[in-house]
């Protein structure tokens, strides 16, 4: 009986200390950083509409003429759809223009806000300012 109270009381925690990754995961907070917002122009190279983010890469050339290639993670697909997207929204070789946060870990990643679409658009991208719940 021991033993079995003992795995119980185990297993209970280690399922709690797996909850915080698990919801650090989707916490805007945790993974991009509010003070440093990002807005650049690019070409789209990719498109990912897909649970439980959207995302696209555009490259982006700096004033070197030096290109780099960034990962725009969006909302999820539903709400884009409510904000006005539809899935053939972006296509690849498109220019846009980004709005948004640029990921404390200093990658090439950014959280999307808005965007300004080829035909000049500009649609709400799944972000907040200040990350906290989407409007």
């Amino acid at each position: 009986m021991r033993r079995v109270a003992t795995a119980f009381v185990l297993t209970g925690l280690g399922l709690a200390l797996l909850a915080g990754p698990a919801f650090a995961h989707h916490a805007f907070a945790g993974q991009y950083d509010k003070d440093t917002p990002i807005q650049f122009t690019g070409v789209v190279t990719k498109i990912e509409w897909m649970n439980p983010h959207a995302r696209f890469y555009i490259d982006i050339k700096d004033e070197s003429g030096n290109v780099t290639n960034w990962n725009i993670e969006l909302g999820p697909p539903l709400i884009l759809r409510r904000a006005g997207w539809r899935q053939d929204s972006l296509k690849v070789g498109d220019q846009v223009t980004v709005e948004g946060y640029r990921a404390k870990d200093g990658s090439k990643m950014a959280n999307g806000r808005k965007v300004t679409l080829a035909d000049g658009r500009q649609v709400f991208a799944g972000s907040t300012t200040d990350g906290g719940p989407t409007p």
